[in-house]
């Protein structure tokens, strides 16, 4: 939070010699004390070329310094009235930094960015460009008002020739400029005829312009606000616009650097996981996943075997980030050996397992479920420690297969639990999924394993052939809206079988 008290313990006589209107947020710097910014983070301002500002302007004006002596107490009124405004901007940039701190997502920071600048500068519409100078970042272009239509005119014009090309490359022999102001774009006798004919288009007649920078990127992008008339903000709004163009860069750099490394993590999930599916005669496979931010450790794998076997498996490692990962692999791996010898018998395969990870890995815990398939007899013959059962989908049927309690890998000295056998009708799917698709719901979980049993069971006659199609319904009805793909800690794995 601010120290306002502390930002407007100013002397009275420097303000009162210097009258000029120059600014809150100059005055502040200026009176601020030594070795702390005054840089504050928030929305209040004035009407600008018409348009109408997301929050009311402040209610006071400044008055200009006399040239004849002033009245007694007119000092006072002056210090007040200028106080207040400082007061006023202030809680403007906070308001504005406030939201923008809130937003979780490169997307939101952007579309929040667009939104409050032109609040500042009294703008309707506006657009962003994201191009990282490190190249480690989305290259991206967000519009305020603007279709995508109106983006890809956009695009057509010179790169030379617009605000942002300028901030983002400079021009030959110049430093990049700190802000480009077009009062009338389409009275410039020199403006390019591309960039005259798409202003034209999308009616717009004046833009402004600001660098994204910080003290560690040069380059992170550039913002450009639109106004349908002639018009430029006031030397107030740019300073409070450009202040806050600093402060949001400071957070795009951020959410970049998270973006970064949620796509790296994502990265050597993915390459842990299996490239592609195998193709056995009898059966039809299927596998979505979903990595939280953090990347857990939920994995699925799927193996030929001797004799036209399959073997089926999905597992969840306890922990998250990086640790997870490797340990993910190395049991992913390790279950791959114990099945090629020993497959047929799940038991003895997690029995294996849970040996290696006490000996080895003795803080970890894990869940697995190991499936023995023989498409071509439609047998299944599965072991769960402390897995979820798995989810059988038919025309005739749609219920849980009765798996037996048992514990997860790692918790107790000596696992064991008893296999379990089924056979499939011709047409049903197998559905294996780990606990990351209950626990996304926030549900408790006796109502997500009712909601995941009622979203199996409306799965449309139409989709059943499809094992693919089977998983992207159960996603979609089990977290509408985009949820599967939105920020969790949680993992999500789903491997469909369906048996011919």
């Amino acid at each position: 939070m601010l120290d306002i008290p502390l930002l407007v313990r100013v002397h009275v006589d420097a303000l009162i010699a210097a009258q000029n209107d120059m600014g809150v947020c100059d005055a502040i710097e200026q009176n601020a004390p030594a070795g702390k910014p005054a840089i504050m983070s928030a929305p209040h301002v004035p009407k600008v070329a018409g348009i109408d500002p997301v929050v009311p302007p402040p209610a006071h004006t400044v008055t200009p310094h006399p040239a004849t002596p002033a009245p007694p107490g007119a000092a006072g009124a002056v210090l007040q009235d200028r106080l207040a405004g400082w007061v006023s901007d202030l809680t403007t940039l906070h308001e504005l930094t406030e939201r923008l701190v809130r937003t979780r997502s490169l997307d939101s920071a952007l579309h929040e960015l667009l939104r409050a600048g032109a609040a500042l500068v009294g703008a309707r519409r506006g657009l962003v460009v994201l191009e990282p100078a490190d190249g480690l970042g989305p290259a991206t272009t967000v519009g305020l008002g603007l279709a995508h239509a109106d983006l890809g005119h956009i695009e057509t014009v010179p790169r030379s020739s617009t605000s942002y090309g300028r901030l983002l490359d400079g021009l030959p022999g110049s430093p990049r400029p700190s802000e480009i102001a077009h009062p009338d774009l389409l009275g410039e006798a020199e403006l390019d005829p591309r960039h005259r004919e798409v202003a034209a288009r999308l009616g717009y007649a004046a833009s402004y312009a600001l660098p994204l920078t910080t003290d560690t990127s040069p380059r992170l992008g550039a913002a450009v606000w639109l106004y349908d008339e002639p018009a430029e903000p006031a030397e107030r709004q740019r300073h409070l616009a450009s202040l806050y163009a600093r402060y949001a860069a400071e957070h795009l750099a951020r959410l970049l650097e998270l973006e970064h490394a949620r796509a790296q993590v994502a990265t050597v999930a993915e390459e842990l996981l299996p490239s592609r599916l195998p193709r056995v005669a009898g059966m039809q496979l299927a596998a979505r996943h979903r990595t939280g931010p953090q990347g857990g450790g939920d994995w699925y794998d799927a193996l030929p075997l001797p004799e036209g076997a399959l073997g089926l498996a999905v597992g969840s490692v306890s922990g998250t980030g990086p640790s997870a990962l490797a340990a993910m692999g190395r049991l992913r791996a390790s279950l791959r050996a114990y099945a090629v010898m020993e497959g047929e018998d799940p038991v003895a395969v997690l029995s294996d397992l849970e040996l290696l990870l006490r000996l080895t890995e003795p803080a970890r815990s894990a869940t697995a479920l190991f499936a023995y398939c023989e498409p071509a007899q439609r047998k299944i013959v599965l072991a769960g420690a402390g897995h979820s059962p798995p989810l059988i989908i038919g025309d005739r049927r749609t219920e849980y297969v009765e798996t037996s309690l048992s514990a997860p890998l790692g918790m107790l000295a000596c696992w064991e639990a008893p296999s379990v056998e089924l056979n499939p009708a011709p047409g049903e799917t197998v559905l294996l999924y780990t606990d990351g698709l209950l626990e996304r719901t926030g549900d408790p979980m006796d109502r997500a394993f009712a909601r995941l049993h009622a979203a199996a069971a409306s799965v449309p006659r139409a989709l059943r052939n499809d094992p693919g199609a089977i998983a992207d319904h159960v996603l979609r009805t089990m977290l509408p809206g985009g949820a599967d793909t939105a920020d969790s800690a949680e993992d999500i794995v789903l491997l469909a079988a369906r048996f011919d």
